[in-house]
């Protein structure tokens, strides 16, 4: 059967997606960065779904040149259906890529908008790119020192950003995929209980307690990204937005947000190199 990729599929988040897709019988590849973690979790979708088809692929999400190496690749091997860009971070404090980008931006827009450039041309028609983004994106905002900020890092801000940006550059994908028979699409998975929104603070296992009963499980946030994968809304729309299963509506301050053909241009004269 044709390939699913799914990038980190060793997370929380992640392996939920991978299973799922291995049961319909997609032969899987985990686009991951740690192999070692990553082995077991395979063992673990091979024996819950009884597909022995999958495959892990080394891909760093921090080096655009390890995006390029992974796509090539995956290429070569042809055949492709669908990809997920699940993977992201949420850094507790400033750090820059291999590539010199700010953290945020650089493995939560940049690599994955590369993976979609550089798989688009080479995907079978009628297949669909599924982009995790975030609730987040409503207090995003793009400037013109996006990649390279000048302002004091700010965790959820600095996430926020990316995430919009990932929105952006997917709607700006969506004619060329819709001129080769693909679709793209966004999907927002909620505030879900994973390692990532923990503080690093002391109190993080008081709010645990708390706030974690009221937050989605990874297979919660997991539905609607698979739901944009394997359903026909995902086959029907392009360029959307999906939170909670059900596409929703992009707000005008985002459609039309300052710096909307900035971020275009100037992402196109980072990603042209690779």
């Amino acid at each position: 059967m044709a390939k699913a990729i799914v990038t980190g599929a060793s997370g929380d988040m992640g392996k939920v997606i991978a299973l799922e897709l291995a049961k319909k019988g997609y032969d899987v590849v985990m686009a991951c960065r740690n192999i070692g973690k990553a082995t077991p979790i395979r063992d673990e979708i091979i024996a819950k779904s009884g597909n022995s088809n999958i495959d892990i692929k080394m891909l760093d999400l921090c080096s655009l040149t390890s995006v390029k190496n992974f796509a090539q690749e995956v290429i070569k091997e042809g055949d492709i259906a669908i990809l997920i860009n699940n993977a992201g971070i949420l850094c507790h404090e400033y750090q820059i890529t291999k590539d010199g980008f700010e953290m945020n931006i650089g493995v939560n827009y940049l690599a994955p908008i590369l993976l979609c450039q550089l798989l688009l041309p080479n995907m079978n028609k009628g297949g669909r790119i599924v982009n995790v983004v975030s609730c987040t994106t409503q207090i995003g905002k793009i400037n013109e020192d996006i990649f390279h900020p000048q302002s004091s890092f700010q965790r959820f801000p600095f996430y926020s950003n990316s995430k919009l940006a990932l929105l952006l550059g997917t709607i700006e994908l969506s004619s060329k995929a819709k001129e080769l028979g693909i679709t793209i699409n966004a999907a927002d998975p909620g505030i879900v209980s994973t390692g990532m929104i923990t503080m690093g603070k002391w109190f993080d296992p008081i709010a645990d307690v708390i706030f974690r009963p009221f937050i989605r499980t990874p297979e919660e946030g997991a539905a609607t990204a698979l739901h944009v994968a394997l359903t026909d809304d995902g086959i029907m729309k392009n360029g959307a937005l999906f939170a909670s299963s059900k596409e929703k509506s992009i707000p005008e301050r985002i459609l039309r947000c300052k710096n909307r053909e900035w971020l275009k241009d100037e992402t196109k004269k980072i990603l042209d190199r690779y």
